[in-house]
């Protein structure tokens, strides 16, 4: 008694595998395409009631710092540290919170170590 097969398999191998190949190909270009598009995008946040904003870009850069006057106070220097620290750990948690969307997105959900 031969085994079958079931329809679609054997025969094919090298298409399917030409297909896959393909597959991956347009995702990996697709993710390229997005993380180019996310390093170019700007993150801002605050704190401290809007005392201090964060702007940092999508490749993790600081790219400003803005402090209202009224709140540096040379006798608390501890307090605008921290208010800076905040207002750039958020800036920065949201640019790596899009860019794990925008990759799942793409990728299904489907989370290969090395693509981004």
């Amino acid at each position: 008694m031969k085994a079958r097969l079931p329809q679609g398999y054997g025969g094919g191998g090298a298409s399917n595998l030409q297909q896959i190949a393909r597959q991956a190909q347009k995702l990996q270009e697709q993710m390229a395409q997005t993380t180019q598009e996310l390093e170019e995008k700007e993150y801002t946040a605050s704190s401290g009631g809007d005392a201090v904003r964060a702007t940092v870009t999508g490749k993790m850069e600081v790219k400003s710092v803005e402090i209202k006057p009224e709140v540096v106070d040379p006798e608390d220097v501890e307090m605008l540290s921290d208010l800076i620290l905040a207002a750039v750990n958020e800036a920065l948690r949201s640019a790596a919170n899009d860019k794990t969307e925008q990759m799942e997105k793409i990728s299904g959900g489907l989370n290969v170590p090395g693509l981004f």
